[in-house]
């Protein structure tokens, strides 16, 4: 038996007035899923456990069969491990966003977040802009590193563990009401906008009309991560195909493999067919029994709030991630179940995550269930079904 769980990321959302009161998902037109969800257990599942922050590093724990009030120590923490720092015991990581603030205001309190991911910059030009911070801000006890397009790293030696604010939680609001209350880090942050708003790549991406990557913006600290083997705890081969340091961060962390795939961005014009064939092959040729495919544009799209961008995204994901995947699946006459879902939703009205049960659609190759309907939040909702401890959802793809 192979396993397979795609994962949508931030794709639930809520009915939409524009899309006559549809969710993106609902609206999007996916038969792929649509016709697997016929053939399906769908229900919810509560990825966040109560009293935690919606985000992807709980949510994709909890899908991965990760307790989060067991493991999870931190966002940046498990980004570490795939960049390949070696955390001391007393470091703290944080997540360093390369944002864009509003430039027209004298101070920088008074700028508003305008872009967590500046327009999605590449990482060749994030990691030079990085290097500048680097050089002016970098000593014994702040060290940072490049990671993928605006999402880097700042190890602070035998530091604490601060409450931050994701900017993506925040935009459109005034900066000066979510800094670090830490006046170094406040600092940085500061000096971090004075090095960058004049940088020639900066100044060369407004020439373009794109968001210039004037600001750095910590968050997501945390302490070195411990999490127990994957294949020790399943028994099950696995491999993680991601664009995404985080996810990296926990296969790295759990002592799964990841596969790296050319064109794999985090964005809307990912290499989808990259994905898919990494998944058969890894499934079909190169012996694992599990393979978790992690889409991060339905979350981008989200954060953007752009609605037409994030039902195309679920779009390619139907068609482009899962639909060769189980039709790769089905020639070789393999058994498999699959698991598809988002880790939490990111909906349109907020352009940020929120806590609310995400739908799920559990198919098994070798047992229909002849369900009728489609795979989208109502049908979830309408199953009665709900995984009240998202943590355990896995142990049903397994047939535990």
């Amino acid at each position: 038996m192979k396993y397979v769980i795609i994962l949508g990321d931030g794709m639930a959302d809520e009915p939409i007035e524009e899309l006559g009161g549809k969710t993106p998902l609902e609206y999007a037109k996916t038969p792929v899923m649509d016709e697997l969800a016929g053939r399906s257990e769908v229900g919810l599942a509560c990825t966040i456990p109560e009293g935690m922050k919606p985000g992807s590093d709980t949510a994709n724990l909890a899908v991965l069969g990760y307790n989060p009030r067991q493991y999870y120590t931190g966002r940046s923490p498990l980004e570490a491990l795939s960049i390949g720092v070696d955390m001391k015991e007393d470091d703290i990581a944080l997540r360093t966003n390369l944002v864009t603030l509003s430039e027209e205001e004298e101070s920088y309190e008074d700028k508003r977040i305008l872009d967590h991911s500046s327009d999605e910059i590449s990482t060749g030009d994030a990691a030079v802009l990085l290097d500048a911070v680097r050089r002016e801000l970098e000593d014994d006890i702040y060290h940072f590193y490049a990671g993928t397009s605006y999402r880097h790293l700042l190890i602070w030696s035998k530091g604490s563990v601060a409450e931050l604010t994701p900017p993506h939680d925040v935009l459109g609001q005034r900066a000066g009401d979510h800094l670090p209350a830490d006046e170094k880090l406040r600092a940085m942050q500061i000096k971090s906008y004075e090095i960058l708003s004049k940088h020639p790549i900066n100044l060369e991406r407004k020439a373009k009309g794109l968001n210039p990557a004037n600001s750095c913006w910590f968050w997501g600290a945390g302490t070195r991560p411990s999490l127990s083997s994957f294949e020790g705890k399943y028994h099950k081969k696995g491999a993680m195909i991601s664009a995404v340091d985080l996810l990296k961060g926990i296969a790295v962390g759990t002592g799964m493999t990841n596969i790296c795939v050319e064109g794999a961005n985090g964005g809307l014009h990912t290499n989808y067919e990259g994905k898919a064939q990494a998944a058969a092959d890894a499934l079909l040729k190169d012996g694992f029994d599990f393979v978790y495919v992690h889409v991060e544009a339905p979350d981008e799209m989200g954060h953007q709030g752009s609605l037409e961008k994030k039902v195309r995204a679920i779009e390619y994901l139907d068609e482009r991630v899962i639909r060769p995947i189980r039709e790769a699946l089905d020639a070789a006459g393999e058994p498999y179940r699959l698991l598809v879902l988002p880790d939490h939703p990111t909906p349109i009205r907020v352009r940020t995550h929120t806590s609310d049960p995400v739908p799920y659609l559990l198919y098994n190759s070798e047992k229909e269930l002849r369900r009728i309907g489609a795979y989208n939040e109502r049908e979830a909702e309408e199953s009665g079904i709900v995984v009240e401890q998202g943590y355990e959802l896995i142990r049903k793809l397994f047939g535990e």
